[in-house]
């Protein structure tokens, strides 16, 4: 982790507060809340954010569609927690609610789609990813303040209550934003926020360490070698002030042509190596393409 973010987390942590990561794209926001929930072994959720997504969302979904299909066939008395889809929030803070939709369908009434973040573990703290909030409309991050700050919220269908269920401790929710819009005031005065520094050539390197240990992948001389060889191909093309860029190439870039090399074979002598670079690193705008 970069300097100062693990005490952000602690920091988030400890006023029950969301924490903000602020960072250009690729950057590594994202991968934050799963390396942190599979290091403490906590469970997670995420949920991407798009131009569609509503605050709701995040909170719970109601099928009115299905419900009105069986309506119309004349199904008999209708259930509308047959139709409720909890949200990522409402599984971090009341698992065993949302396993049963506020207690109004039964566990093994139909198969669940996040039954893989139960399990037996709902009483652990969950990680929460919310990402690319700055996506959304500036309504959304305003609808989520009371829910996020109370801890609650009611499903509007069923008018059930959801809290924080007494042996649930508080999770962490990590909120990105790529900085395409910016957040409401209010909204960035409850959050703990940390802004990610560009990435440098022994960030990098440890960032490689971490992920090809994840994927299983040899950690020998030569793969380090090859890691450090595109850190400083990264870091020069970032610093390169005389090449116009819209954008500057990225962590996620790095890992990317870090897989190719190791995948073709390629190394700093090869002759191919400048093409690498060109076409993972020192990528043209688009005006030039």
């Amino acid at each position: 982790m970069p300097d100062g973010l693990p005490l952000a987390v602690d920091v988030a942590l400890a006023a029950n507060r969301p924490l903000l990561l602020c960072g250009a794209p690729g950057s590594g926001k994202s991968s934050l809340a799963p390396f942190y929930a599979r290091e403490h072994d906590m469970r997670y959720y995420e949920h991407v954010v798009t131009s569609r997504t509503q605050a709701t969302d995040l909170l719970w979904t109601f099928d009115s569609v299905r419900r009105l299909a069986d309506a119309q066939a004349h199904r008999g008395r209708l259930n509308n927690g047959d139709y409720i889809e909890p949200g990522v929030l409402w599984w971090s803070l009341a698992p065993e609610s949302a396993h049963t939709r506020g207690g109004l369908v039964q566990p093994f009434d139909r198969h669940d789609p996040l039954e893989r973040f139960y399990r037996d573990h709902h009483t652990k703290r969950a990680v929460v990813l919310i990402d690319e909030i700055d996506k959304a409309d500036p309504d959304v991050p305003n609808s989520l303040l009371v829910p996020l700050g109370s801890l609650e919220f009611t499903v509007a269908e069923t008018r059930t209550l959801v809290r924080q269920e007494p042996s649930v401790p508080t999770p962490l929710i990590i909120i990105t934003t790529n900085g395409e819009r910016d957040l409401p005031q209010a909204f960035l005065r409850r959050c703990v926020t940390f802004t990610l520094p560009d990435p440098t050539r022994d960030s990098l390197v440890r960032i490689a360490q971490l992920h090809l240990a994840h994927e299983g992948a040899e950690l020998d001389k030569g793969t380090l070698r090859l890691a450090g060889a595109l850190a400083d191909e990264l870091v020069a093309v970032r610093r390169d002030n005389d090449v116009r860029r819209e954008r500057l190439p990225s962590t996620a870039e790095f890992l990317d042509a870090l897989r190719a090399c190791r995948a073709l074979g390629l190394t700093p002598e090869h002759p191919q190596w400048p093409l690498v670079r060109s076409l993972t690193l020192a990528k043209s705008t688009q005006q030039e393409l």
